[in-house]
């Protein structure tokens, strides 16, 4: 079967690549739209991966929790992140428009009377009191804060620049690059939940899996260990998915966890970045236009309930091994992204 399906891939590929059209529709490109060939891959999988066991996956351990147990899936690599130091509440105190009832126009006229900083506006009639208040607070305002004030402001070039300039103000060990796989788009079980952490000169990417579907609260529960009020979460597109989903199985759950952190969806900083330059901004035409990385035999997400399911029915964990590297390499991306965007803001 398996030398047969090569073949049929094989003769596929040979006639895309000699066809007219293969310009615009090359082998690749039908591999990410064909429900034939996704579902040959999983039949794949399950033969090459019969006779294997969940812990046989690099990394992977079985762990209690407070409400069970479920797969812990850990790796390591190493990993250059480096957001060089830029000050930035110095450059808060330089931006008057992040006081209430100055504007464009406003801070211009400020500067040209000599109030270039929100500290010299102490000696300003009208805007002492709300520079005072301010700078008081400047110091001790927690990350999240400074993340509301500068999404508040509404002029938006430099609130976008500033929201990825600032991200030099938390430790980077605090970053928490996430992200779910799920068994569809509402009201359904997270099946996998990867973070991943920079330590040192190293990331590493913690993973917890659904071995069944009566793991869900263990799976949670495993990832809640690694946030405390500290944390940030990084994601792709987590404001509008992720983190919302994970808070509506909390309620599903009756679980009452405080999970309003400090968030940066890279998504909105890719579009404001690189929509542009890029075909698009999804994350894989990222790691493979900015970075050069192209990945083989992704699974789409539509695809990865019918992986589970098979999965479950079939006690086989080859449909899941792709979705699970899959989760770990959209992690790792993550930090990559944030450094480059880091460096390209600062250094442009």
């Amino acid at each position: 079967m398996m030398q047969d399906l090569e073949h049929e891939n094989y003769m596929l590929k040979s006639i895309l690549e000699n066809s007219p059209s293969s310009q615009t529709f090359p082998f690749d490109e039908y591999k990410k739209v064909s429900p034939s060939y996704f579902k040959d891959l999983k039949e794949q999988l399950l033969i090459k991966y019969r006779d294997k066991k969940l812990t046989d996956i690099k990394g992977s351990n079985v762990i209690e929790t407070p409400y069970g147990e479920t797969l812990s899936i850990v790796q390591k690599e190493k990993i250059d992140f480096n957001l060089a130091e830029n000050n930035f509440k110095n450059q808060m105190n330089h931006n008057l428009k992040l006081l209430p009832k100055i504007g464009i126009k406003t801070e211009e006229k400020l500067k040209k009377q000599g109030y270039d900083t929100i500290e010299s506006l102490l000696n300003h009639d009208s805007h002492k009191e709300n520079a005072r208040k301010f700078l008081e607070n400047i110091d001790e305002m927690p990350f999240s804060s400074i993340v509301d004030l500068l999404n508040e402001n509404k002029y938006q070039k430099q609130c976008k620049d500033n929201l990825i300039k600032c991200v030099s103000i938390p430790d980077v060990s605090d970053f928490k690059f996430m992200d779910i796989e799920t068994l569809g788009l509402s009201n359904v079980p997270i099946i996998l939940i990867g973070v991943a952490e920079i330590k040192g000169k190293n990331i590493i990417s913690s993973q917890y899996f659904l071995r069944d579907l009566d793991e869900e609260l263990a799976v949670l529960k495993a990832y809640f260990s690694h946030l405390d009020e500290d944390s940030v979460h990084v994601t792709f597109n987590g404001k509008t998915f992720d983190v919302p989903f994970i808070k509506n199985r909390l309620n599903y759950h009756r679980l009452n966890v405080d999970f309003d952190l400090a968030h940066l969806d890279l998504m909105y900083f890719a579009k404001y970045l690189w929509r542009d330059e890029l075909p698009d901004c999804k994350l894989q035409t990222i790691e493979k236009y900015k970075f050069g990385l192209e990945r083989v035999d992704d699974v789409p997400g539509q695809y990865i309930p019918g992986y589970y399911n098979t999965y479950l029915s079939e006690n086989n964990i080859g449909p899941m091994v792709p979705i699970i590297e899959h989760n770990r390499q959209d992690i790792v991306s993550l930090a990559d992204f944030l450094a480059k965007m880091y460096e390209e803001v600062n250094y442009e």
